[in-house]
């Protein structure tokens, strides 16, 4: 193998350094969350991202005040993007858009149910007049059904998917504490959209693309959906606790720390009794020798394990259950998480001043992510529109 010339190897690290989505343009008509999570993971991996608002800007933008007067939610999902102030029901603007679209790659809605198409942008409309166009329809609920016209916001999925009865406390349903149906729906959007550039450039066609809150969460539900048309029971709401598996929950210790436990298997169950118990002969006892004898003997299971780590700090805690191998984890506060040793955190650009995030999931050989900057609204419209403006006649 010969060795790289200083010309190849120079290339050779600039193709490394470039993402792979560099050159595609997103056009995204959206608002919220589920539909800017997808498109800032396009954004992420270096497509260039075009979100057109409303002249009061996404309504998300106003969420909260938490990040130099911007909305937490904001900061978080519209890093790397355009932002261009448009009116697609002004004859103008919508001819605008679509000279963007003659030279998209990807165009993502998530306006009310019928919107889209009423004002000239339906996903059928435009894959007849964009071929190599990819369209992304996010929705609360899907077409075709009763439910197809609802609004819908995160909350209300998780109600309507069965996700709330499921959580929280034996005394009443619980919301999960961030927006995870809208997440939900946004990574099944982005996963759909690498697979259909995918296809794309395998067969040189654009996809239509649906995605809905509700597919999403109820994807997510496939476990409790499937165990209780086996069974005929639903898994019940058990706080931090496992509703099958015996112990697998959180438990006080002396200085008022939670510890929450998990064990997975007999083999595990008997090194936590002989390390942590200091009891090796309880696996033996009636109530206590499988995870099923343990789950419908709970109370007692658990009420045991409580005595014990109610008579030792956090320390001694953590130092016993590292003796016996057994998974745990402490129930941190969001102050913890601040200053929690595996956080990873990016800085990003914004309108106020430099804001200071949490990483993104995936690290790509090593590097730290860059990101850009979060918009303010209309930052670019006049450079959007100059360069998709109507040539003039010679």
């Amino acid at each position: 193998m010969t060795p790289s010339s200083p010309a190849e190897s120079t290339a050779s690290r600039s193709r490394d350094a470039r993402r792979p989505l560099e050159g595609l343009l997103v056009v995204s008509l959206e608002q919220a969350v589920a539909a800017p999570y997808c498109s800032s993971r396009l954004a992420d991996a270096g497509a260039r991202v075009i979100k057109i608002e409303r002249p009061e800007g996404d309504f998300a933008r106003g969420y909260d005040a938490a990040v130099h007067g911007l909305s937490s939610y904001f900061v978080w999902l519209n890093r790397g993007k355009q932002s261009l102030v448009a009116d697609i029901k002004s004859p103008d603007d919508a001819a605008l858009l679509h000279r963007m679209l003659e030279k998209a790659d990807v165009f993502i809605q998530n306006l009310a149910p019928g919107a889209a198409a009423r004002a000239g942008f339906g996903a059928e409309e435009l894959r007849r007049r964009y071929p190599r166009l990819i369209t992304v329809d996010v929705s609360g609920y899907g077409s075709g059904h009763a439910y197809a016209g609802m609004k819908a916001y995160d909350l209300l999925v998780q109600a309507e998917s069965g996700l709330a009865a499921i959580t929280g406390h034996p005394a009443g349903p619980g919301r999960v504490g961030v927006s995870v149906c809208d997440i939900a729906c946004g990574m099944s959007a982005y996963a759909a959209v690498l697979e259909a550039l995918i296809a794309r450039s395998i067969n040189g066609e654009g996809r239509r693309l649906e995605v809905s809150l509700f597919d999403g969460m109820a994807d997510w539900m496939n476990v409790p959906l499937l165990y209780f048309e086996g069974t005929g029971k639903a898994p019940q709401r058990v706080g931090l606790a496992h509703p099958s598996i015996c112990p697998y929950g959180a438990f006080e210790t002396s200085d008022g720390a939670l510890v929450l436990l998990s064990i997975q298997n007999e083999r595990e169950w008997a090194r936590f009794c002989a390390s942590v118990l200091e009891a090796p002969e309880l696996p033996r006892a009636p109530g206590y020798e499988s995870n099923t004898a343990r789950v419908a003997n709970r109370a007692e299971v658990d009420a045991r394990v409580a005595r014990l780590f109610a008579t030792l700090t956090r320390q001694q805690a953590a130092a016993r259950l590292d003796a016996a191998g057994t998974a745990y984890g402490f129930v941190n506060e969001v102050a913890d998480l601040v200053n929690h040793p595996a956080l990873r955190r990016v800085e990003v650009a914004t309108p106020g001043g430099l804001a200071s995030i949490v990483a993104p999931p995936a690290i790509h050989d090593g590097a730290a992510p860059v990101l850009g900057p979060v918009p303010g609204i209309g930052e670019h419209d006049a450079l959007i529109r100059a360069e998709f403006a109507v040539p003039q006649a010679a």
